[in-house]
């Protein structure tokens, strides 16, 4: 397929972002990248936090007491979905403006898109509870 020989880190060009579509856009190692959380990505999430349903992971972003770890899965998640070629552990090594409160706001705003309903950008923020697999 087209498109597949860009390295992994390769931002995809995108205009801007739909948020009617789900997408959100934010600048991450200087790029302005698209994420967004597809059913693939959901699906991923599910898995990756043990969720049962939609519902049960819906559940889980609405408390936005989200470990620094949870907020990496999610953005590489909503990266993937947006087009962006990228590991977890990419995103991991990855700066994003604004540092963790960008980072978890970065997130908030997706998972409101997402969700339609944003989770307490502070708790987000203070990193309290949460649990990971």
């Amino acid at each position: 397929m087209r498109g597949y020989e860009r390295e992994m880190r390769e931002p995809v060009t995108v205009n801007r972002a739909n948020r009617h579509r789900g997408e959100v856009e934010g600048v991450i190692d200087g790029e302005r990248r698209i994420l967004c959380l597809t059913l693939g990505a959901l699906a991923e999430l599910e898995t990756a936090f043990g969720a049962d349903s939609l519902t049960d992971l819906a559940t889980r972003f609405a408390g936005g007491r989200l470990k620094s770890a949870d907020l990496t899965r999610i953005l590489a998640c909503g990266l993937r979905g947006g087009g962006n070629r990228v590991s977890d552990a990419d995103v991991a090594e990855m700066a994003v403006e604004g540092g963790v409160a960008g980072a978890a706001k970065l997130v908030g705003d997706l998972l409101a898109v997402t969700f339609g309903a944003e989770p307490d950008a502070q708790d987000l923020r203070s990193g309290e509870g949460g649990t990971s697999p």
